[in-house]
């Protein structure tokens, strides 16, 4: 069987490793325990998690056991990393529900079937902790001076960083020590915003049992231009589909710039990495097709298959003239009667927040009904634009919804 740390290096999934030959002949000879922290900050994980979860993906398929930790305990406090205030402090109520929605959602690509992956709350251990050992036990083997020159911590200087938060990485390095003492957890994954935490249990692991744990991370999801991704012009790509519907979430991908698809083909997915080489060849319209793969490829495994093909038929139906659009974005409106200012119909379906707003889109050509191209901004919206008492209003190139009048 290949190497799993040769699929993820191959498919551009490695960021950094703290003993990248070891790491690999470990993973070649023996079946190992790993883990990834998820702090239960939110009811659903987004699309930055979900590249953490086709990496234990991967890892499974080889034979290796994830650990899923959620950080019931150390949520309580919160992750300086890559934050500029300080994290709202949350409910242990809160945070239960927020783990069991994480399971859930973690289970559409981890198999925590008896034996097969474990998960675990680190407020097992950390809050009943003794403050004054674990200070002599822990807190003597870092030093301040060096913790300070960590990135998570000197962006959160600038704005000032608390000492609860300062005991954040302290408490993450506990939890490899924990994880390795209870599974025999040997590698500790991530983010690469997580560098700094990941070493701290290592050499915590190593002060405290005498034994050699390894760390890797992995590519934050950024575009071509470095930008990082996961914003929807609705807020954040949940995986949750109350809070980003299954359709809004497959146009997100479908949607992505044509240098991108490929990478993301590799990061996101388990495409054969040989058909992906036969789409990096392709230009043009060709590209439309690998995005579409993708679309479909990632909403499959958060949404389910069927899920995905509704969404792919009214894509279809929006975007080729054919396929089935009901499961399109809609809005329904009060009977209109004589007719309703194009205005008005776009505030009153939220496509614009302001007649304002309003105003300027279709001044600027970005609106149109039912194909039709809109640009006076006393234009009528009536009921001949209804058919079965539906009609498509188009924002910009990307957005579309499907108005129904009552």
């Amino acid at each position: 069987m290949e190497n799993v740390y040769d699929i993820l290096l191959e498919r551009g999934l490695i960021a950094q490793t703290t003993h990248e030959e070891e790491i690999r002949e470990l993973l070649g000879k023996e079946k190992v325990t790993f883990y990834i922290g998820f702090d239960p900050t939110a009811d659903s994980l987004h699309i930055g998690h979900f590249l953490q979860m086709v990496v234990m993906r991967h890892m499974q398929l080889a034979g290796h056991r994830p650990i899923a930790l959620v950080g019931g305990g150390t949520a309580m406090i919160g992750d300086p990393s890559g934050r500029t205030d300080m994290r709202q402090m949350m409910t242990p109520e809160t945070i239960r529900h927020n783990s069991e929605c994480f399971k859930k959602q973690l289970s559409c690509l981890v198999d925590f079937s008896e034996g097969q992956a474990l998960m675990v709350n680190n407020a097992d251990w950390l809050l009943d902790l003794n403050y004054v050992e674990f200070l002599r036990e822990i807190g003597a083997h870092f030093s301040v001076n060096k913790m300070l020159t960590a990135e998570c911590f000197k962006q959160r200087l600038e704005k000032g960083l608390s000492f609860l938060e300062f005991n954040y990485m302290l408490m993450q390095s506990y939890d490899f020590l924990m994880l390795n003492e209870k599974y025999g957890c040997k590698i500790e994954l991530g983010g690469d915003d997580q560098w700094s935490n990941i070493i701290g249990g290592i050499n915590i692991v190593r002060k405290k049992r005498g034994e050699q744990v390894y760390g890797m991370t992995f590519t934050l999801l950024t575009n071509s231009e470095g930008k990082k991704m996961g914003k929807t012009a609705k807020g954040a790509l949940w995986l949750d589909p109350v809070k980003c519907t299954p359709y809004d979430f497959y146009q997100y991908w479908r949607n992505v710039d044509d240098a991108d698809v490929c990478r993301f083909l590799r990061l996101v997915t388990f495409v054969p990495m040989d058909e992906i080489r036969e789409m990096e060849k392709w230009e043009g319209s060709d590209l439309n097709k690998a995005k579409e793969r993708l679309a479909f490829e990632v909403t499959k495994m958060v949404h389910g298959e069927e899920e995905a093909l509704k969404v792919q038929e009214a894509a279809k139906a929006v975007f080729g003239g054919g396929g089935n659009n009901a499961d399109m974005p809609t809005a329904e409106i009060e009977n209109i009667g004589e007719g309703m200012n194009i205005l008005d119909l776009l505030t009153v379906t939220n496509l614009a927040p302001s007649k304002g707003e309003a105003r300027r889109l279709v001044q600027q050509g970005g609106i149109s009904v039912n194909g039709e191209k809109v640009t006076d901004t006393a234009h009528m919206v009536t009921g001949a634009d209804f058919t079965d008492g539906e009609c498509i209003v188009k924002k910009g190139k990307k957005v579309f919804l499907k108005v129904i009048c009552k």
